[in-house]
């Protein structure tokens, strides 16, 4: 909490996590799974898209983050229901909204987000 990141227990992080700027004011859901390598900048929200709802209204969900992904400062990792992955070695852009699941070494930008290309 010092740093105002909010990462329940309940998250499973592999090896290797890099919180850069220290994760300043991060967010994370408990349903969360990250990979190993994974590099989080500051002011990254990871959960749920029907906050909003009521809690008997919302359907079970998980979001997979993958080995290698670089998600960049201020973007929003949103899952509605179901599975949300984050496909190994995908990068998201800067205060991208990602709503649905990449593919593998994407790189994933906007507002809703979408592959803008690959990675190499």
């Amino acid at each position: 909490m010092l740093y105002g990141i909010d990462m329940p227990p309940d998250v499973v992080v592999g090896k290797d996590l890099q919180l850069i700027h220290r994760g300043i004011g991060c967010v994370f859901h408990p349903d969360t799974s990250i990979g190993d390598r994974v590099q989080i900048y500051h002011q990254v929200t990871i959960g749920r898209a029907d906050a909003h709802l009521p809690h008997d209204q919302i359907s079970p969900m998980l979001i997979e983050i993958g080995d290698d992904v670089v998600i960049y400062p201020g973007a929003k990792v949103l899952c509605r229901s179901g599975v949300l992955r984050i496909g190994n070695g995908t990068i998201i852009g800067a205060n991208a909204v990602v709503t649905q699941s990449t593919g593998e070494r994407e790189v994933w930008a906007g507002i809703p987000a979408r592959c803008v290309g690959r990675r190499q």
